[in-house]
């Protein structure tokens, strides 16, 4: 049986924060002032949103951004990818070595169609034929042992937390920041820490042997990613 693995959709394969800064653009223009918190009356709630604190929004305008977001039609289907191509890479590697892969996401619904929905339409236009979109809440971790997965791999080291404390499954953390900006936790906790998604696949494809056992495949990514095995945080 090949490996299951699951793979987040914005930061991970999704440019979401480039598309929010263009709609921010938009709203604002350059400043991104007023720090203070928002009304309840205009709030929306952001709390199960996506954070967006790299874009440096007070509280106020994320708020008033996401309420316009979820006015755009089918919005998570323009966005682009991150690394131009690798999603039809995806498709070809787990194909050719039986991956069963899904795709995790805490995207919200916009106008047009489902979140889910606008999801598989746009990984299919990148080249990934009938794909499988889980719209999750709380844990990754609980999310990954109930689909009894063997890898996820997310651009949110709270994401990869969750995964090595709620599941057996192995965390692979994409940072594409400067390492000096690594949560000095991640490798204690044994999670895998790549800069880009192409090289975790480089990674899996080249210790992915033929007829080789999940866990012996696991052994050998642990090898190569440095990863210890995981410490449970105090």
């Amino acid at each position: 049986m090949g490996l299951r693995i699951g793979f987040d959709l914005d930061g991970v394969l999704a440019d979401m924060e480039g598309a929010l800064l263009a709609e921010a653009t938009t709203l604002f223009g350059g400043a991104t002032g007023d720090d203070q918190p928002p009304l309840d009356s205009e709030d929306g709630s952001i709390a199960d949103k996506p954070s967006v604190t790299g874009l440096g929004l007070s509280v106020r305008r994320q708020s008033r951004l996401w309420r316009h977001v979820q006015t755009i039609e089918n919005f998570w289907e323009a966005l682009n990818e991150l690394e131009p191509g690798v999603i039809a890479r995806l498709a070809s590697i787990a194909e050719q070595r039986r991956w069963q892969v899904m795709f995790l996401t805490k995207r919200f619904d916009t106008a047009g169609l489902t979140a889910q929905r606008q999801s598989q339409r746009w990984l299919e236009s990148k080249g990934f034929r009938y794909p499988s979109v889980y719209v999750v809440q709380g844990s990754r971790g609980r999310i990954a042992a109930a689909l009894d997965l063997d890898i996820v791999v997310d651009d949110r080291s709270e994401n990869c937390l969750d995964v090595v404390v709620d599941s057996t499954a192995r965390a692979i953390l994409v940072w594409r920041d400067d390492e000096k900006n690594l949560p000095t936790a991640a490798r204690r906790l044994g999670i895998g820490v790549v800069k880009t998604v192409n090289e975790c696949l480089d990674i899996l494809t080249r210790l992915d042997a033929p007829g080789s056992s999940p866990s012996g495949l696991m052994a050998r990514v642990r090898k190569a990613l440095g990863m210890n095995e995981p410490v449970e945080p105090a």
